[in-house]
């Protein structure tokens, strides 16, 4: 009896220990489970942790500000641009989530601003009150090259009630808060008006405003302190700010194209290309088709050109006879902007071929006619180019091959009518990044433009930032200066 009680128990005692050793490696593994777990890489990355984190933050509406993390606004606006392309609909898709870019706005004297547009100031007000009254912008060809109104008409206003929240950039009025300092000077017009020297005078209007922005602009500790290069200075019409430009190159130049400026004054890399303002009207509804555009090619305007544009004489000889194909000389007076609207609204492709400089207006008065544009312009920069993928929607031509015989007539030709509706179909879908107005509308011209500067301001500072290293504490100085290299090494 006694033996079979100790059998017994030694049995029991080795299911004991097996059960005890089964438990303890269970929990073992699954201790080591957990462990496992919590030190592998996360699914789900909370990026409000990570360092710079704030580079993401967006603006939901005009009440919702990103913040650092001393609760200053950030004032870098980070712009996130995708095209996402569905094969069946081709859907052009932007998105522009961002924070709102700090401007500083010289206050200057209306002989640089409204007053060139004939707006007479009441006492000591620099600006005109919007509520009340927007001055008039001149018509005809002066509104093509008529940004520098409509950028500041924008930060006049960006102080308003912003109900949609589209806001790209703010102004401000501590010049030590902002991204970039704006030159409200309106060049354009001022060339356009006021450069044709009076008999009575010995400079003319033009001359004498850019050599007192000059004086101005030098003597503020704004542009003591960056020497110039986080200033926004508008020189869109090709010839605007002949006199001053040489002198205040470190500046961030929008410009139409770089034509006319050597290479150490104006690039891509520091300045930005803008759109001209169409001249002949939208297209609005349009609902027209391949088949009911009956011109195949359109062109009309100025065929005798100087430099790059003695191509547009060329293609006039290689073009005009040919079957549906429209290539006549044009202007804006008497009935040319009605006749040229009708004529891109029912032409498939309209031409744009470079002139005196690479750009015209031409590409965007097609655009906005939903025409088709052939771009034949081999150095011509485009707008919003680094976010905006323009070969859906234009075709382009090098200017070797379109003085071939038969090339670019065969090209267009051999074009099937289903391409040709996908990229009429784009056209509409891009226009309104060309559309400027006022108020600014979500990602319209002006809100483009703003963008534009934004995507600058990281290489501003990294530039203005290194040209610091050792300008801090030079040898025989006790103040901290600006070195500005010449123009040839500054970029």
């Amino acid at each position: 009896m006694g033996e079979r009680n100790g059998h017994f128990l030694g049995v029991m005692s080795r299911k004991s220990l097996f059960c005890l050793f089964t438990i303890s490696t269970f929990l073992f593994i699954f201790s080591w489970f957990f462990v496992l777990r919590s030190t592998s890489p996360s699914h789900f990355i909370d990026h409000s942790l990570l360092p710079n984190s704030l580079l993401f933050a967006t603006v939901d509406n005009g009440n919702s500000q990103a913040r650092n993390q001393n609760g200053n606004e950030l004032s870098i606006l980070i712009h996130s641009a995708s095209i996402g392309k569905d094969e069946a609909t081709q859907e052009f898709k932007f998105h522009s989530n961002k924070v709102v870019l700090k401007v500083f706005m010289y206050d200057l004297p209306p002989e640089f601003h409204f007053e060139l547009l004939d707006w007479k100031a009441k006492g000591d007000n620099v600006w005109p009150d919007l509520k009340t009254k927007i001055p008039d912008y001149p018509g005809g060809l002066n509104i093509q090259h008529s940004i520098e109104y409509w950028l500041t008409l924008d930060l006049l206003s960006s102080r308003f009630p912003d109900i949609s929240g589209t806001r790209s950039a703010i102004r401000v009025h501590n010049s030590s808060e902002a991204d970039v300092i704006f030159v409200p000077f309106f060049s354009s017009l001022s060339y356009n008006r006021y450069s044709k020297v009076h008999p009575q005078g010995k400079i003319s209007r033009n001359k004498l405003l850019q050599e007192k922005l000059v004086n101005f602009l030098t003597a503020q500790k704004e542009w003591k302190r960056s020497g110039g290069r986080d200033h926004i200075i508008l020189a869109h019409h090709p010839n605007s700010m002949l006199d001053a430009r040489m002198k205040l190159w470190p500046a961030m130049f929008i410009l139409a194209d770089f034509g006319r400026y050597p290479p150490t004054i104006a690039n891509i890399e520091k300045d930005i290309i803008a759109p001209y303002k169409h001249v002949i009207r939208t297209f609005v509804n349009d609902s027209s088709s391949y088949d009911n555009r009956p011109t195949l090619l359109y062109f009309q305007g100025a065929i005798y050109r100087k430099d790059g544009g003695f191509i547009r004489q060329e293609l006039f000889y290689l073009l005009k006879e040919e079957k549906d194909v429209h290539f006549s000389f044009g202007s804006i007076h008497g009935d040319g902007i009605r006749s040229a609207t009708l004529g891109m609204q029912t032409s498939k492709y309209c031409l744009n071929i470079a002139g005196d400089t690479p750009s015209s207006n031409r590409l965007f008065d097609a655009i906005a006619s939903h025409c088709v544009p052939v771009i034949i312009s081999d150095d011509i920069e485009l707008p919003y180019e680094d976010v905006l993928d323009y070969s859906e929607f234009c075709i382009f031509v090098r200017t070797s091959d379109a003085l071939k015989e038969k090339f670019v007539i065969n090209l267009i030709r051999s074009i099937s009518k289903e391409e040709w509706t996908r990229m009429w179909k784009r056209l509409k879908e891009v226009e309104r990044f060309f559309e400027f107005q006022y108020p600014s509308q979500k990602d319209d011209a002006v809100q483009m433009i703003w963008q534009a500067v934004a995507r600058k301001v990281s290489s501003v500072r990294l530039k203005l930032n290194k040209s610091r290293r050792f300008s801090r504490f030079e040898v025989g100085r006790t103040k901290r200066t600006i070195v500005i290299p010449s123009a040839k090494n500054f970029w």
